[in-house]
């Protein structure tokens, strides 16, 4: 099987919700209006719980008390709100996956990392509304879980132990398409917008030429976090070529303050995202 062919199974088993598809729904239908929306959020007292809790966290640092869903949407705006759906509606749909806890929280810790690291990025680099890109670090490798569900048997083959091979391209060899490939694939099952697709499918392209600010920021905060997290012994440089920071304006001393801002805020969003996770703590 290719990537689209996983994905295309997995999509019948890791749906979105009802609730999702109706606030999809009402975000593509101009005559919608705020409380049309936030009345089908507020149906679902989880949803709104967390996307309250979201909204007056320090990931937006937003100097008043958001109180309501409608209040969220009117000064997070509506995409932000939609974002922050979509981070819910994901990692519910992959609640039941069969796996070991050990192995679901090292992911969602990583997928975390990386949503933190490229907001980060993208904030020093003055990307406009850049609280959307966390969704993108966050989804990046849904394509693993996919994986898991439908080969398990694969995953230790698909591990890189050392950078003697990277990671994607160990993925490449066992399975023909890499774990980033897949996710791109189950988001276009999903119908989510291309804006979150287009980054995702081209995470692993060296050459930055043809790349758009998200695809290259996506490019580098995966990488820091796989420093980070699977190879913290390894000279970052190995992983990540100077010349792709510099294309960026990006510093080494950058790269530290992205490292202790996600050592700061992990714990409270996957509290938010997978409460189970900070048990590793």
């Amino acid at each position: 099987m290719n990537a689209r062919d996983y994905a295309e199974q997995a999509s019948d088993i890791f749906v979105l919700s009802d609730s999702f598809i109706r606030i999809k729904e009402l975000l593509d239908d101009d005559t919608a209006t705020i409380d049309d929306i936030a009345d089908v959020i507020l149906l679902d007292p989880a949803l709104t719980a967390a996307i309250l809790k979201l909204s007056n966290s320090s990931f937006f640092n937003y100097p008043g008390k958001i109180d309501t869903i409608s209040k969220a949407m009117l000064v997070l705006g509506i995409t932000e709100v939609y974002n922050l759906v979509i981070a819910y509606f994901t990692t519910k749909a992959f609640s039941k996956l069969k796996a070991d806890a050990k192995f679901l929280d090292s992911f969602w810790e990583r997928s975390v990392d990386c949503a933190l690291l490229v907001k980060y990025l993208g904030a020093f680099t003055q990307i406009p509304k850049v609280e959307r890109l966390f969704v993108l670090g966050l989804l990046h490798n849904l394509g693993e879980l996919v994986v898991q569900q439908l080969s398990p048997e694969k995953i230790p083959e698909c591990q890189s132990h050392s950078l003697s091979e990277l990671p994607w391209k160990k993925q490449q060899s066992v399975l023909s398409f890499s774990f980033g490939q897949c996710s791109a694939e189950l988001l276009r099952f999903w119908r989510l917008p291309y804006c979150l697709i287009e980054p995702i499918s081209s995470q692993d392209e060296d050459d930055f030429e043809f790349l758009s600010e998200e695809s290259k920021l996506l490019y580098v905060a995966k990488r820091v976090m796989l420093n980070n997290n699977l190879y913290p012994d390894s000279d970052i440089h190995k992983l990540l070529p100077e010349e792709q920071l510099a294309e960026l304006n990006l510093t080494n001393e950058i790269i530290q303050h992205a490292r202790e801002y996600v050592d700061l805020e992990r714990f409270s969003i996957l509290a938010l995202l997978k409460p189970s996770s900070v048990m590793i703590y």
